[in-house]
Formats: C-alpha cells, structure tokens, sequence
C-alpha cells in the first residue's frame, strides 16, 4: 500500500511533474491466500503457552488439536478458551454444540438468563413436539436444573462457546464447526436406555434439585480427580444414562474433531498445479467430562452409525407414558369435579334454590 502511494510534495521537485510509483494490483487468489496464510503463521506461537486445561493431541499427518476442557458456568473456562484459540491461531474451531443449541452463540447474557428462568406450558408443548413426549419432559426437566444454576450463579450457560465464536471470527480463514451430536438422538437414546424405575427415580431428582451451588463448586468441575469422582457417582446409579450422555457423545466428539483435524489444502494457480497439503491446527472446547473419553477414542477406528440410531419405544417407555398421561388426565378429571361440586354447592346455598327445593319436597 505504501508502495502504490503518490510522492509527497516535500519530496518531489516543485519545478518538475511528480513521479509516482505503483504495483501491479492483479494479485491471483493463491498468492493472496499465501499472503495472509504467512501473517496468520508469524503470529501462531511455535510453544505456545496454554493454560492448564488444555490437551494436546495429534494425528497422523502431523495435525495438532487443543481441546480446551470448560465448566459450563465458568468465568475462567472463557478466558481459557480465549488464550487458547489468540496463542494457536487455529484453522478450525470445534465446540460441543449441535444446530439444536446454536441459537446460544448470537444471545446476549440478558436474554439467556431470561430463557433459563422462564420455563412454561409453551416451551414444554414445544420440546415435545419437537422430540416426543418422554425425551421432551427430559429437556424440560434438564432445562429446570440448567435454571436452577442460573438462578444460584446468575450466570447463563454456554459463555465459553460465545467467546469461541468471537474468537474464531478474528483468526484469518477459521471455520467454526459445530461437534455435538443432536440432542434429540441423545435425549431418545437415553430415555430408550433407562428401565421404567429409573425414569421415575431420575425424574422425580430433577423436580427437587433445590441444593446451593457456588462459584467455587463449578470451578471443582474443571479439576479432573473430582469429576472423575463425581461420575463415577452417577455411573453407580444410572449406568445407561452415563453411556448414552456421556460416552457415547465422546465418540461423536472424537469423531468430528478428527474430521477437522483432516489437512489443508493450498490454492493452486493452475489446474496443472501439484496439489499440496499443510496440517491443520485445531481447537475443541468441551466439557471437562467429555476430555478423558476423547483422549481414550482418539487413536481407534471410529464409527458413528450406531449411535446416531433412535431405539423404537421400550415397554418401559410405553408403561411410563401411560401412567403420565393417565395422571394428567386423572388430575385433570379431579379438577373439573372439584370445580362443579363447588359450583353446584354454590348454586344450592342461594336463596331462590333453596327455596324451589322445599317446593319440590311439598310436592
């Protein structure tokens, strides 16, 4: 730009017509890209200096992955995530969301928070159209705990993620990939898992979680001895739950960051051309439960066919179903009876009723 800049006056003879120089502005496409590629490169640190949730992963071709491993309501998993991605300068960045979920990265904390509070009949109607009965009372239900840490920390969830998505849009030529399996296969594989108890004990936990939580608590979430600890407490008690929630969604997150983690192509200024590839650098920001299973898949053969499958309803489902719609329908029934036995002990204490029934008994 300088180059293609007109001489000042102080520089140029008065007497004499002013010299311009100028550069040749058909620059081809590969050699812009290796243009920027090279300024992005100078500022990617070669020993980069990562905060102490972060793990480092390679593959075969030389590609590096970061997995930053987050507490959901965490102050400092997003300044993690936000070191991580200025120090790698990555090619991709990966978060544990799926299209379900992406509407958290363009709301405000306002708007969240106000989301996360208000849970009524409109969302509940909505989640089970859209996932069925039993994994839509599944998400309220989950919905219902997720506000409930609101409330206690006034912090929404997901802030990690948003900060991941501002980050990546001021790295040159970085995707932004989505890596969670869709929650409705998660949320009908699990309901699928579960035997009729189960359900019954899992729901009836979620409607009464009431205990307080801190800041410090979530923040134990990020020390790898502690949740180890805590889901080995939740695997004891509901096994199927933790593979179909937990592990199978390491498998699906292994997965998608290994896709990412694929080589770069270069431009080419012709078809005749070689092609030629560099390793691709890349970012994973999950939950600090998600990290020890992808460090455990990363070397296999993965395949995702089978847990991306939905189970046809169990007779526990179906056992579960009935008996919910039976109460509602049951509470509903009582209602209306409660509302016309008063009605109708209303209607006899007046006067003129009264008055016509002992009519009726002369008669």
């Amino acid at each position: 730009q300088a180059a293609a800049d007109p001489m000042s006056s102080s520089d140029a003879p008065e007497d004499g017509p002013k010299e311009t120089s100028s550069v040749s502005q058909n620059i081809s496409d590969a050699d812009a890209f290796k243009i920027l590629l090279e300024m992005k490169l100078k500022k990617r640190q070669k020993k980069p200096a990562l905060p102490s949730t972060v793990t480092e992963l390679d593959t075969e071709d030389g590609s590096k992955v970061y997995v930053v491993g987050t507490a959901h309501f965490s102050d400092s998993s997003k300044k993690d995530v936000v070191k991580t991605i200025q120090e790698v300068q990555p090619d991709v960045v990966v978060v544990e969301l799926c299209q379900y979920r992406v509407s958290m990265l363009k709301m405000d904390e306002k708007t969240l928070l106000k989301e996360a509070k208000e849970i009524n009949l409109e969302k509940l109607q909505q989640a089970i159209k859209q996932n069925g009965v039993m994994s839509g009372l599944m998400q309220m239900l989950l919905l219902k705990v997720s506000a409930h840490i609101t409330e206690q920390l006034g912090m929404a969830p997901g802030g990690e993620f948003r900060e991941a998505f501002k980050e990546a849009s001021k790295v040159p030529f970085c995707k932004f990939h989505l890596g969670d399996r869709p929650i409705p296969v998660t949320f009908k594989r699990a309901i699928a898992a579960l035997s009729f108890w189960q359900k019954v004990k899992l729901g009836w936990g979620l409607c009464f979680l009431s205990d307080p939580i801190s800041k410090d608590d979530v923040e134990k979430c990020k020390q790898k001895d502690l949740l180890e600890q805590m889901m080995a407490e939740m695997i004891g008690e509901f096994p199927d739950l933790h593979r179909t929630i937990v592990s199978e969604r390491d498998i699906y997150l292994t997965y998608m960051l290994k896709q990412a983690a694929k080589q770069i192509e270069l431009p080419r200024a012709s078809e005749s051309e070689p092609r030629r590839y560099i390793p691709a650098v890349v970012v994973g920001v999950v939950g600090m439960g998600h990290v020890p299973g992808i460090e455990k898949n990363w070397n296999s053969d993965l395949k995702i066919q089978e847990i991306m499958s939905v189970p046809p309803p169990s007779t526990s489902s179906k056992i579960f179903k009935f008996v919910l719609k039976a109460t509602v329908f049951g509470l509903l029934g009582y209602g209306c009876y409660r509302i016309g036995h008063r009605t109708v002990q209303f209607v006899l204490s007046m006067p003129a009723a009264q008055s016509y029934l002992q009519r009726l008994t002369e008669v």
